[in-house]
Parts: C-alpha cells; structure tokens; sequence
C-alpha cells in the first residue's frame, strides 16, 4: 500500500493496482468493499439506508471481497476485478465524492439486494479510481459478456 497524502481520510492508505488489493484480499478474511464518501462520513453513524423506502439498516451496506470456493484456481485479481467492476456504476449514481474503500467488518444483516449489511468497521484503505480503470481492462480481457449490475449507456 501506498502513503496516502492524497487520502481525505488522514493516513489511510491508498490501494493502486488490482494487485496490490489482491495481496490484501489473500492475506485478511472479513473484507468488503463500500462505496460511499468514506469512513469520515460513514462511521459516525454506522448504518445505511435503503433507497427506495428509506428504512433505516442496522450496518453499512458492502460487498464481500473474500474469494469464494467455487472459484478454484483462477486468479485473484480477475476476482477482485469483478467485485470492483459490478458496482462501478455508483459514482455516478451516488454522486460527488462517492468513491470505494476497503474495509475489515463483521455482517450483521443482509439488506434488501441481499447485500451484506457490516458492523465493528475498521477502514483499511481506499482504492484508487486508476484501479478502477484497470478493473475494467481487466474484465474486458476476460472472457465473457460482463458488464456492471446497472447496465446503461454512458
């Protein structure tokens, strides 16, 4: 990991290459990645919000980076690329400010998309948005009609 001086979020580190995420991924069990405006923001409150009612949920909403067994041997990095790729639409969506960011947590629920609800939050690092772009080179070279949950058009 990298010095982060260009991190908001005083010295958390900032990952740069798939690679880079990879080791930690391989290293450390309980890792999500969330998107939001960071643990500055988030950690305050220690909870998300479903979109579409508004109902209060008892964790931050992330995505699990651990590799799952059915992966086999297949690389690493490709899985994180994946992870990182499905959810690159929410920039966009979220708005502003809006980035990914590791973190190590604990599930405490699953939200309305079955998605992981984490509580006992501890911010390992953010991601950069180079990797970002090399997660879709990535997947692109993969074969396979991949393409982020929210299809649109840009």
């Amino acid at each position: 990991m990298s010095s982060a001086d260009d991190s908001a979020a005083g010295d958390l580190p900032v990952l740069r290459t798939l690679r880079e995420l990879a080791r930690l991924v391989e290293r450390h069990e309980g890792l999500y990645v969330r998107w939001s405006r960071g643990p500055a923001t988030d950690l305050g409150k220690v909870m998300s919000r479903d979109d579409l009612t508004g109902v209060r949920m008892p964790g931050l909403s992330a995505n699990p980076l651990g590799v799952e067994p059915w992966w086999e041997d297949r690389p690493v990095e490709l899985w994180v690329a994946r992870r990182l790729h499905d959810y690159s639409h929410l920039p966009r969506e979220k708005g502003s400010g809006v980035r990914p960011w590791v973190l190590l947590g604990h599930e405490c629920a699953r939200g309305p998309d079955n998605e992981p609800l984490v509580q006992d939050v501890e911010p390992l690092a953010w991601i950069d948005a180079k990797m970002i772009v090399e997660a879709r080179e990535e997947v692109a070279r993969a074969a396979g009609p991949w393409g982020p949950l929210r299809r649109t058009s840009d």
